[in-house]
């Protein structure tokens, strides 16, 4: 794949599927698959042995990749899904809010 257009911590709003429309927090990028887990969003059960950190065993939930073609970033200024555009300055790379024109990070 190539390179993804969010980083991890940042407030993402779901474009498609089951939790379109719902927001959260990137938990973790997959540049290679092109795939993001969102916090709470896309949730799978998975069976686990009982082990010494997890004892009792049984069904874990816990979120599931999402591509990240399907996640539009959230502004933090105006609270919207927008875009962004990349500037240079001495510090290095910001992100920058195209609806409200005010830097992300």
């Amino acid at each position: 794949m190539g390179k993804i257009h969010v980083k991890r911590g940042d407030q993402v709003k779901i474009l498609h599927g089951e939790d379109r429309g719902k927001t959260g927090k990137i938990l973790e990028v997959n540049p290679k698959k092109g795939q993001v887990y969102v916090d709470g969003m896309n949730v799978q059960k998975r069976h686990a042995r009982p082990t010494r950190t997890n004892p009792q065993g049984g069904v874990v939930e816990g979120p599931g990749p999402i591509d990240s073609s399907n996640v539009a970033l959230v502004c933090p200024s105006c609270n919207k899904a927008s875009r962004y555009r990349r500037e240079r300055s001495a510090s290095g790379v910001t992100r920058v809010c195209r609806r409200c024109e005010k830097a992300i990070d």
